[in-house]
């Protein structure tokens, strides 16, 4: 056979150095494995979710401090029939409801574990109501919990005009100053648009509208107090840019 009758290579690079066109056979498997990835979100979890291996075999509750975690567990209703791989938002669902609960998340950790993330309605008062001291957040809410079997540490609101904005005002105090807040043990009415803050003892008498900035102006008072040291039985914040302080 001469040169001119032997079968051409086609997998031998040209003899010009350019690089040969890929085999038909090649960009088909190529593509089929593009498919199969972009596909596999679909069917992926589906078939996954037959596996024994990622059969729910606990669940873990975070951010639960005045939420039962039994309620929660009660609220979801899972068993070690589901999957992981199930779809997991009809599972917030079924907690979100709960009068606790603010925000809720369910997410997966593999191989056989349910997280729920919790974010609570966080208590900023106790106030007096027909069953007793409940506690209630920063809407005025009552929420579903019993201070005698759930410790909570708030203050005190009584019969206080604009109560809607003492709870906003203690949401604030509780989030932007703590400290602040941790101090505060008591708040009652004085007549008309008045309160009366009870702070680690000492009586702060201001408006109901009040602003945590405004209340912030009692710390450079009590420590001018404290280098004469002196004490005021109450600082008075009713009359602007002024804090008037009562010795006994």
């Amino acid at each position: 056979m001469s040169a001119s009758d032997e079968p051409d290579d086609l997998d031998a690079p040209p003899v010009d150095g350019r690089s040969a066109p890929a085999p038909r056979w090649r960009l088909a498997v190529a593509a089929f494995a593009a498919v199969v990835l972009l596909a596999s979100p679909l069917w992926g979890p589906r078939a996954l979710s037959r596996l024994d291996f990622f059969r729910v075999r606990s669940v873990e509750v975070r951010g639960a401090r005045y939420t039962p975690v039994a309620q929660v567990l009660e609220r979801l209703a899972v068993d070690t029939t589901r999957s992981v791989w199930d779809p997991l938002e009809p599972l917030a669902n079924r907690v979100r409801p709960h009068p606790q609960v603010e925000q809720v998340v369910v997410r997966r950790k593999l191989p056989g574990t349910l997280v729920v993330e919790l974010i609570e309605r966080r208590p900023v008062a106790l106030t007096a109501t027909r069953d007793g001291l409940r506690a209630v957040d920063v809407r005025g809410v009552v929420l579903p919990l019993d201070p005698s079997l759930t410790p909570v540490d708030a203050p005190v609101v009584s019969a206080a005009p604009r109560a809607t904005a003492v709870y906003h005002l203690l949401g604030a105090m509780q989030r932007d100053a703590p400290r602040l807040y941790a101090r505060v043990s008591s708040i009652r009415a004085a007549g008309g648009d008045e309160m009366v803050l009870d702070v680690a003892g000492l009586s702060v008498r201001a408006l109901t509208s009040v602003t945590l900035a405004r209340l912030s102006d009692i710390d450079p008072v009590e420590r001018d107090l404290a280098r004469r040291q002196l004490r005021a039985a109450e600082l008075d914040l009713r009359y602007r840019d002024q804090v008037i302080a009562r010795l006994p």
